[in-house]
């Protein structure tokens, strides 16, 4: 606690990464997640953070998942290393929201509102999330479930792809530095009359700070648009990302020739309609992964109990898998009368994938899995202002799974416009998600009768915007009531002993057995000192009954920015406290970062870049066995035209 009292001690004397080079207008931002139509964030009853497109350039870096960690309270994201998260044994990348997992399916990543994750597995691919895309990301704290079903039980990340600009502009990003790093992306954006087209390209890599930890990436983005009539317009993309990783093992039991070969594309269709007193859409989306992983093999060790000569020598096969998830949606939005509006919306979700192992000898494949699920859903959502000082939410979906049920997912909201441009919002949802093919079909401890998970989140937020939104501040108080969790449970014998395996490990089944209680307070503020300087700083408190790995019990960011004269500079504090890497009462992490970017921007085309990570040095780990690096640098150049 005494790294936590400096830091929240500082909070008045400390700048942010925001942007400070104008005003912001937090009165009358709009946002598209936790709703399906553009709405002031004022009239929402739940809290959503937005990251702009300015502040993800000024990371200068390939992988947008950093930047959310530092800037959005209550979530983590887990890593092991300078660049590259990987899948598989050892990987980084899970998402944390208030104690609920990414990695079990909890956290929903979106793309354009479209569901994007491994069809088989369920979990988020972080490699996928990349900047070059990206035009902004809503994050969505709490339930999203009302309007994005499974898996958005404990919050939504909604990265929201590139706008079309009015001409032809271009952009080149290039950046060199520790552990032989190279990051590069270009981009070229067009718009002419009724047609508009972007596209990006990147290459990322990295040789790691430890050995076999390696990492490459290609990325393609491309995006057209079409202006059919005042109030319609279609648009497509297509996203492709393919990267190659090696998986080390533990620092103190390494792997040999544990390497992945990644690639993951998605593409969508949009036709949307937008009058003076109706909105919608109607897309469809399809996303897809192909993986090929070999799982390598240990060196001999005494010290580990259950360790076979299998595992210490080269494996006969190779994990090969083929997933994708396609779908449909379509909803419209209805002023019917003065203050209502009221949404409509149907989805429909088709997704699964092949797995099985492919012999490095004369054998033939061995199937683990074939399959796809269905889900179909229909949503209301209705809004009713009253007066100018009230607005009301509530909604209801039905979610049915072809194999698993039908959900019910009630919410009700309601946010207070109250004097001194205060806010006051009450909420309380309902967030579920199904069992995904790997917990139902794939491996011991597999079970096919598994039912949903669900909770219920109850929050209470006030927000202020004073000195003509010059200082904004917030504070939420939350509370999480989880039940039917899917949990790895032993199993016994008829007389009450373990039921063993032949490697003497106690059988375990997949079970509804779990319960979670989370209850946490979450504080963000900023400060626009002046029109070169500000400030922003964000700290979190969490209380699980039952500790999960990747959820900090303190999370608390401090930064600082200064723009002038083309010079741009920012700097970062992050401190983490009570975060489990493993599970264990020994693997409680304690960690403070400081972080720094400075930039000069010698004309209009070019701007020079350096970036310095933990520049404190600090020993920390966040997967336990991969001590995360020391300081870091890198360097660069960015060209505009």
């Amino acid at each position: 606690m005494k790294h936590l009292t400096l830091i929240l001690a500082a909070a008045a004397m400390t700048f942010s990464a925001a942007h400070a080079t104008e005003i912001p207008d937090t009165l009358q931002e709009v946002v598209i997640t936790g709703t399906r139509a553009a709405t002031d964030v004022r009239q929402l009853s739940q809290t959503v953070n937005v990251i702009d497109r300015t502040a993800i350039e000024e990371t200068n870096r390939a992988s947008l998942l950093p930047l959310l960690t530092e800037q959005v309270p209550g979530l983590f994201i887990t890593q092991r290393g300078y660049a590259g998260y990987g899948v598989s044994n050892g990987a980084a990348g899970a998402i944390s929201m208030r104690g609920l997992n990414g990695g079990s399916s909890q956290v929903l990543v979106l793309i354009d509102g479209h569901p994007n994750y491994a069809g088989i597995y369920g979990h988020p691919i972080a490699d996928s999330y990349q900047s070059l895309m990206t035009e902004r990301v809503e994050v969505l704290r709490g339930p999203a479930s009302l309007l994005y079903g499974s898996k958005a039980m404990g919050g939504v990340i909604n990265i929201v792809t590139k706008k079309q600009q009015d001409g032809t502009h271009g952009q080149f990003h290039a950046g060199y530095g520790s552990f032989n790093t190279v990051e590069t992306e270009f981009s070229a954006n067009t718009r002419q009359g009724k047609m508009s087209a972007t596209a990006s390209g990147s290459y990322n890599r990295s040789d790691g700070h430890r050995e076999n930890l390696n990492f490459e990436q290609f990325g393609g983005y491309a995006k057209l648009g079409y202006d059919i009539s005042r109030n319609w317009d279609a648009s497509a993309n297509v996203d492709i990302t393919r990267f190659k990783a090696s998986y080390p093992g533990p620092e103190n039991d390494p792997m040999t020739d544990a390497d992945q070969d990644i690639t993951r594309g998605t593409t969508a269709l949009f036709i949307e309609n937008n009058y003076d007193c109706t909105s919608g859409a109607v897309s469809v989306f399809y996303s897809w992964g192909d993986h090929w992983i070999n799982d390598g093999y240990k060196t001999p060790n005494p010290a580990r109990t259950y360790q076979s000569k299998n595992d210490t020598l080269p494996k006969p096969f190779r994990f090969t898998s083929y997933d994708e998830m396609m779908g449909a949606s379509a909803w419209q939005s209805l002023n019917i009368f003065e203050g209502n509006r009221i949404t409509l919306g149907v989805d429909y979700y088709h997704y699964g994938g092949t797995v099985y192992n492919d012999s490095t000898e004369s054998r033939p494949r061995e199937l683990q899995i074939d399959k796809r699920l269905d889900e179909l859903a229909g949503y209301i959502e209705v809004r009713q202002m009253i007066g100018s000082w009230l607005t009301l939410n509530a909604g209801v979906r039905a979610d049915h799974n072809f194999t698993s049920g039908t959900e019910f997912v009630p919410q009700f909201g309601a946010a207070f416009h109250l004097p001194a441009n205060a806010e006051v919002k009450l909420s309380a949802a309902r967030g579920f998600r199904y069992p995904f093919l790997r917990e139902m079909y794939m491996y011991p401890p597999q079970n096919a009768d598994l039912e949903a998970e669900s909770l219920w989140n109850y929050e209470l937020a006030f927000s202020q915007s004073l000195m003509q939104g010059h200082l904004n501040y917030g504070i939420n108080l939350f509370h999480i009531d989880a039940d039917n969790i899917i949990l790895q449970t032993g199993l016994l014998n008829p007389d009450g002993t373990p039921m063993l395996m032949p490697n003497g490990r106690q059988r375990q089944k997949n079970l509804n057995s779990g319960e979670l209680k989370n209850t946490g307070v979450e504080v963000e503020a900023s400060y626009l000192i002046s029109k070169s300087f500000a400030a922003n700083c964000n700290y979190s408190y969490l209380k699980m009954e039952t500790p999960v790995v990747g959820a900090p019990e303190h999370k608390a960011y401090l930064g600082g920015s200064y723009t002038s004269n083309g010079w741009h500079a920012s700097t970062g504090l992050q401190y983490v406290n009570g975060l489990y890497s493993a599970v264990g009462p020994d693997v409680k992490e304690d960690f403070l970062l400081w972080n720094a970017r400075v930039s000069y921007k010698l004309s209009d085309m070019l701007q020079l870049w350096v970036n310095g990570d933990n520049l404190l040095n600090t020993k920390y780990q966040i997967n336990a066995g991969y001590p995360m690096p020391g300081i870091a640098f890198m360097g660069g150049i960015n060209l505009s035209f």
